[in-house]
C-alpha cells in the first residue's frame, strides 16, 4: 500500500510540476538580411546603421538603401577578414579601443540635463558685464575644522564691518590674502563668465549691485563679493593697435619722448597714412606690428579698463582712437569688427564643452558619484580606514608623501572598501594617493618663492587623506559604471561596435590596399600604361588674375607686374646716416640695420637694394666702403648674397640734399607677386572684410575660372574686365596646348584608381571566402 501511495505521490508531484511550470514565450528570431559565410546580420542591425548614416551624412552624400547595403556588405566582409587574421586580439588594438571607450564613456557618465542647465546658465550670464571686488581669507581645503571655523568667523566679521559702512576697498587692502588684488582694494574689474571658479562666479552674478555677498567657500578659502555695477554685455571686439611702450622705470624725459612718438604716429594717420604702415614702422608690439597690429577677438574683462573703454567706444570698423595711456604705454586703437554675442544654438556646443572642463566639472562629477552610490553598494571597513588615514603626514600636503611595501601586517593586502562586490585593498588606495597627491593650491602663497619642499605645510594630513579616499571611491564607482555601459546603454554598445569595425577596417585597408598601392610602383606604372588615353590635359592658360577696388589700384599692380621679377615694392627702410668720411657701422647704425635684417628674415622672397652715395668732398671709395660694410653685416647674419643688390652712385645722388648724400638707403623688391599685393593693401583702405587687391595665380583649364571664362579668345597679354564693381586684370603669360599627361603628372589620380582596383580584387576574394547571401524580401520591405 505504501508503494502505491508512494507511487501516487511521485506521480502527483510530477504532474504538479508539469502543471505549475510557466509557459515560456519563445521570442521569435529576428529576421536576417545578410549572411556572410556562417555570420548573420539582422535587419534591425542594418537599418540602425543605415538610419544613423543618413542622419549624420551630408545631404549631398546620402545613399539609398540598396546603395548603402552594398557598402555595409563590403564593410562587414573586411571586418570578418580582420577577425580571421586576429587583428582584434592584438595589444595595440585593445589599447586603441580602450582609449576610444574612455573618451566615449564621458558623455554617458555625466548628467546631460545638468550639463545643459549649466550651459544655459552661462549663456544667460554672458548677456551682462559685472564689475566686482572681493576679499579672500585663505584657508586650505584640507584645514582642521578649528582653522576653517576661524577663517569663517574672520570673513563674517569683515562682512559686518562692510555692512556697517567701512570702506570695502580699505578692508580688502588691510585684510585680503589674495596677493593679486589686495593692493587694488580687491578690484576684479569686469569678470567674464568662466574667468573665476564657479562658486565665486555665482556670487558675482547673483549679488545685487551695491550689496555684499554672504561668505563664499572655494578651495582657496572664504570670499566676500561686492558688486559695483552691471551693464548689458558689450559683446566682443577685434581691434588693431599701435603701441609705444613705456618702461616702468622711465624718467620724465622718457615718458615725454614716448608721448611725442605716439602723437607723431597719430598725426600721420590724420594726414592719411594707412594704419598698417604706421603700425609696422612705429609699434613696439613685436607680436602684432607686422600684421597691422591686429589682436585676437576679446570680450570685456580681458584688457585693462582704459584700453577696453577706448576700444568699445569706437563705432564703425576703420575708426581709430586718440592716443590712450595704459600701464603698458601709449596706444592708438583701430576697430576691426564688433560682434554681438552669438545665439545660444551657435554657442551651445562650446559652452557644453566649457562647463565639463572648468571648475563646474567637479560639481558634475560629485552629482554623478552621488547617483552611483545609490546604484552600487559601497561598504567601507571603517576600522581599517581609520588606521590607513593615520599613515598620512605633512609631506602629503606638499605632494611628496611616500610609503613602503609590504605594509604593516594589519594593512597589507587588506580589503579597505567593497564597491559592487568588488574589493579594493589598502595597497590600491595608497598607490592612488601617491599618484594623485598635489601640492596645495593657495593664492596667498602665490608670491612665495619657496620650493614645495621648503614651503610650510598648512592643514591636516588626515583631512587631506580623507579627501583623497573619497576621490578614490568616486573614481572606482565611475569605473564600475563605465564597465557596465555596454549592458545599460544599447546606444553606447552600438557606437563601440561601430568604432571597433572602423578600426579593423582601417587596418585591413592599410594592409591590403593603401600600403600596396603606394609602394607598388610597377603596378602603378602598368595601370597607367593600360589607361593612358584618359590621362590628358585640356588646353590651359598660365595666368595671373588681379582684382582691385578701382582702376587706379589695378593700374599700380599691373604696372609693377609688367616687369620681370624681382618686382619693386613700395616699401623701404630707414636710411643709415654716416658722418663725413665714415664707413664703419656704429652700434646705433647696427640697431637701425637690424630692422632690415628682421624684414629680410621674415620675408624669404624679398630682395633688398642697398644704395650708397657720397658728398662732393668725399672719394668714391667712401660710398663703396659703406655699401660693403652693410652687405657684410647682412650676409653674416643670414641674408644670402643672392638676395642683395648693390647700387653705388659713385658720387652725388640726384635730387638729394648734401647731408643726405652720405646716407645708405634701402629699397625692397620681391620675387613674389603676393608680396607686391600685400604692400599695396597695407597702403590702401579695405572695403569691409575684402582687401583692396587680391591675386590669384595658376594654370587654368576652360571653365575653371569665371574671369578667364569671360574672355572669348585666350591670348598672351593683359585683358581688363569690370565685374561686380571690381576692376580685373587677367594676365596670360602663356597658353599650354592640350596634351597627354606624363606618369608623374597623373600619378595622384593613378594611385587613387589603382587603389579602387586593388580593393575590388580583394573584395572578390573575400566573397569567395565568405559567400554572400542576401535576403531580398527584407530589402524590399525596407525600401517600401
Amino acid at each position: 500500500m505504501r508503494h502505491i501511495t508512494g507511487g501516487l505521490l511521485l506521480a502527483l508531484l510530477v504532474s504538479a510540476c508539469k502543471t505549475t511550470t510557466p509557459v515560456v514565450q519563445q521570442t521569435p528570431p529576428k529576421p536576417v538580411i545578410l549572411t556572410l559565410g556562417n555570420k548573420t546580420f539582422t535587419t534591425d542591425d542594418f537599418f540602425q546603421s543605415f538610419t544613423k548614416n543618413q542622419l549624420s551624412a551630408d545631404s549631398a552624400q546620402r545613399t539609398d538603401i540598396k546603395e548603402y547595403f552594398d557598402l555595409y556588405t563590403n564593410l562587414k566582409l573586411k571586418v570578418l577578414a580582420a577577425e580571421a587574421e586576429g587583428h582584434d586580439t592584438t595589444e595595440a588594438f585593445r589599447e586603441e579601443m580602450a582609449t576610444y571607450r574612455k573618451q566615449l564613456a564621458q558623455s554617458y557618465l555625466t548628467d546631460k540635463l545638468q550639463v545643459e542647465s549649466l550651459a544655459a546658465e552661462a549663456y544667460q550670464r554672458m548677456q551682462q558685464d559685472v564689475n566686482a571686488q572681493h576679499i579672500l581669507i585663505s584657508v586650505s581645503e584640507d584645514a582642521l575644522p578649528a582653522d576653517t571655523l576661524a577663517a569663517y568667523q574672520k570673513i563674517v566679521s569683515l562682512r559686518q564691518q562692510a555692512l556697517a559702512g567701512t570702506d570695502f576697498a580699505q578692508l580688502a587692502r588691510d585684510n585680503s590674502q589674495d596677493v593679486a588684488t589686495a593692493k587694488t582694494g580687491g578690484n576684479l574689474g569686469f569678470v567674464p563668465v568662466f574667468d573665476v571658479v564657479y562658486p565665486l562666479e555665482t556670487a558675482i552674478y547673483t549679488t545685487p549691485v551695491g550689496s555684499i555677498s554672504q561668505p563664499v567657500r572655494t578651495r582657496f578659502g572664504y570670499h566676500l563679493i561686492k558688486v559695483n555695477s552691471r551693464r548689458p554685455s558689450r559683446g566682443r571686439a577685434r581691434v588693431a593697435h599701435i603701441l609705444v611702450r613705456i618702461s616702468p622705470s622711465a624718467d620724465e624725459a622718457g615718458q615725454k619722448a614716448a608721448q611725442e612718438r605716439i602723437d607723431a604716429a597719430y598725426a600721420r594717420l590724420q594726414k592719411g597714412d594707412s594704419f598698417e604702415l604706421v603700425c609696422r614702422e612705429v609699434s613696439d608690439d613685436a607680436t602684432s606690428k607686422n600684421n597691422g597690429g591686429v589682436l585676437p577677438l576679446f570680450e570685456p574683462g580681458r584688457w585693462v579698463p582704459a584700453f577696453e573703454d577706448a576700444a568699445f567706444s569706437l563705432i564703425k570698423p576703420g575708426d581709430y582712437s586718440k592716443p590712450v595711456h595704459t600701464n603698458y604705454g601709449w596706444h592708438i586703437i583701430k576697430l576691426i569688427e564688433r560682434r554681438a554675442i552669438d545665439p545660444y544654438t551657435t554657442l551651445a556646443p562650446s559652452l557644453r564643452q566649457r562647463v565639463t572642463t572648468d571648475s563646474r566639472a567637479e560639481m558634475l562629477r560629485q552629482a554623478t558619484v552621488q547617483r552611483l552610490r545609490k546604484e552600487y553598494a559601497v561598504e567601507d571597513v571603517k576600522s581599517l580606514l581609520d588606521v590607513a588615514l593615520t599613515k598620512a603626514d605633512s609631506s602629503l600636503l606638499r605632494g611628496q608623501w611616500r610609503y613602503t611595501e609590504p605594509l604593516d601586517p594589519t594593512l597589507q593586502g587588506k580589503t579597505l572598501v567593497t564597491i559592487a562586490r568588488q574589493p579594493f585593498t589598502v595597497n590600491q588606495f595608497f598607490a592612488f594617493v601617491r599618484q594623485r597627491q598635489q601640492p596645495q593650491r593657495n593664492p596667498a602663497l602665490a608670491s612665495n618663492p619657496a620650493t614645495p619642499a621648503d614651503r610650510p605645510a598648512t592643514g591636516s594630513p588626515i583631512v587631506a587623506m580623507r579627501r583623497l579616499y573619497d576621490r578614490f571611491v568616486g573614481d572606482q564607482l565611475i569605473a564600475t559604471e563605465e564597465a557596465n555601459l555596454d549592458k545599460k546603454s544599447p546606444e553606447f554598445r552600438a557606437l563601440m561596435n561601430e568604432i571597433r569595425d572602423g578600426v579593423l577596417l582601417s587596418q585591413m585597408m592599410e594592409q591590403n590596399v593603401w600600403d600596396r598601392s603606394m609602394s607598388d610602383s610597377t603596378g602603378q606604372r602598368l595601370y597607367f600604361e593600360q589607361n593612358k588615353a584618359k590621362y590628358r590635359f585640356p588646353e590651359r592658360a598660365v595666368a595671373t588674375i588681379v582684382i582691385a577696388q578701382n582702376d587706379s589700384l589695378l593700374a599700380q599692380a599691373t604696372t609693377l607686374f609688367s616687369n620681370r621679377p624681382p618686382y619693386q615694392l613700395k616699401r623701404s627702410a630707414a636710411p643709415l646716416s654716416f658722418t663725413k668720411n665714415q664707413t664703419t657701422l656704429t652700434p646705433q647704425l647696427r640697431e637701425t640695420l637690424f630692422d632690415v635684417l628682421v624684414v629680410m628674415s621674415r620675408n624669404p622672397d624679398y630682395v633688398v637694394e642697398v644704395s650708397g652715395s657720397h658728398d662732393p668732398t668725399e672719394t668714391d671709395t667712401v660710398s663703396a666702403g659703406r655699401i660693403r660694410n652693410v652687405v657684410n653685416y647682412l650676409q653674416k647674419n643670414g641674408v644670402a648674397l643672392s638676395r642683395i643688390m648693390e647700387k653705388d652712385y659713385q658720387g652725388a645722388r640726384p635730387g638729394v640734399a648734401r647731408d643726405a648724400q652720405r646716407n645708405v638707403t634701402f629699397q625692397y623688391f620681391s620675387n613674389s607677386k603676393e608680396d607686391v599685393v600685400r604692400v599695396l593693401n597695407s597702403r590702401s583702405a579695405a572695403t569691409g572684410n575684402q582687401p583692396a587687391i587680391t591675386l590669384t595665380e595658376g594654370v587654368f583649364a576652360e571653365g575653371s575660372n569665371p574671369y578667364l571664362n569671360a574672355i572669348n579668345q585666350w591670348k598672351v597679354g593683359t585683358t581688363t574686365l569690370h565685374r561686380d564693381n571690381k576692376s580685373v586684370a587677367v594676365i596670360i603669360s602663356r597658353i599650354e596646348p592640350a596634351r597627354a599627361k606624363t606618369f608623374a603628372e597623373a600619378r595622384g589620380t593613378v594611385i587613387n584608381e589603382y587603389q579602387a582596383q586593388l580593393e575590388k580584387q580583394w573584395l572578390t576574394q573575400l566573397k569567395q571566402t565568405y559567400p554572400v547571401k542576401v535576403n531580398e524580401q527584407e530589402i524590399q520591405r525596407l525600401v517600401k
